[in-house]
């Protein structure tokens, strides 16, 4: 038992800030692991119609979170302004799907290789973005693309086994063109986990993280504030926040010039956390933006 206080912070801080991204939660029609059709999530659109348009994330968002038997799943649905063909070329192959997901303050590192299955994409997390890469765990994805046509977008990651009591992940991308300018798209994500892992995270959030939220608002507090939901959806939605806006500003910087466009999604990045201070602040821009670059240098010095 004297071992508890130290695995609970291990274990709670790095799912905290290691989990990726979201999946489906109450009123979803499919599961993170399973790809749909255009017309299923065009109806889902529809169905979202008014939360995205009075979404309290100041932007056509909407956030979903749920805890399973077996685990955590979320859902990320987004209007993002730019063509289908656009998000399609961005995402073709897993170079690219590691570009985007290095944008996380907690991913140090993202390799990609080529299996019978499919690419295999090796995702090293820190529990906190100021602790070295040998501290880090890997979170190896297989990627295929699930479906392509010119209507429907869908691209799932799997992978078997995660850090510290934690299984069975499953990502999916699916897209959908609203128009020649917008795009419609849903990121989710779902894990499981055996009962020390969930125990061990509980006792995190209930004591070191017992400050952190998530975007979900539940009533209200004592002041007439916003009380927003805390504990294992908390975490989340916080996560599921980072890694789309990882993917928006991955978006926002095919506009710049070839070699300014990762520049360009760093600051984007940032500048999209930034604008949500009590779920996602953690570290100021100088610090976010040498910590990328420091990153880039190591892995370009490396043969």
């Amino acid at each position: 038992m004297n071992r508890l206080p130290a695995l609970v912070l291990q274990l709670g801080s790095r799912m905290a800030l290691g989990l990726f991204l979201a999946a489906c939660a109450p009123g979803a029609e499919a599961a993170a692991g399973e790809a749909g059709s255009a017309p299923a999530l065009l109806a889902q659109h529809q169905k979202l119609a008014g939360q995205l348009a009075r979404s309290p994330l100041r932007r056509p968002l909407h956030l979903e979170s749920a805890e399973t038997e077996g685990g955590l799943q979320g859902d990320v649905y987004a209007v993002v302004d730019h063509p289908l063909e656009q998000v399609r070329a961005a995402l073709a192959d897993g170079a690219q799907w590691c570009d985007m997901l290095l944008l996380h303050i907690n991913n140090r590192r993202c390799r990609v290789s080529r299996q019978p299955e499919g690419e295999t994409l090796t995702l090293s997390v820190v529990p906190r973005y100021d602790k070295p890469l040998d501290q880090a765990f890997e979170l190896s994805f297989i990627r295929r693309t699930a479906s392509d046509t010119k209507d429907y977008l869908a691209v799932k990651l799997s992978a078997e086994g995660g850090p510290l009591g934690t299984s069975n992940y499953r990502v999916t991308l699916e897209a959908v063109p609203l128009s020649d300018r917008q795009t419609f798209l849903h990121f989710g994500y779902a894990y499981d986990h055996n009962m020390v892992a969930r125990l061990a995270t509980m006792a995190y959030l209930a004591t070191f993280g017992s400050h952190k939220v998530g975007f979900t608002v539940i009533g209200k507090t004592p002041e007439g504030e916003p009380d927003y939901i805390r504990g294992l959806r908390g975490l989340m939605e916080r996560n599921a926040m980072r890694y789309f806006l990882a993917l928006d500003a991955y978006l926002a910087g095919l506009d710049a010039p070839p070699q300014e466009r990762t520049e360009k999604r760093l600051h984007r990045w940032f500048e999209e956390v930034k604008r949500y201070p009590v779920q996602l602040h953690e570290i100021d821009l100088a610090a976010y933006l040498e910590l990328k670059r420091s990153d880039r240098r190591r892995d370009a010095s490396k043969p």
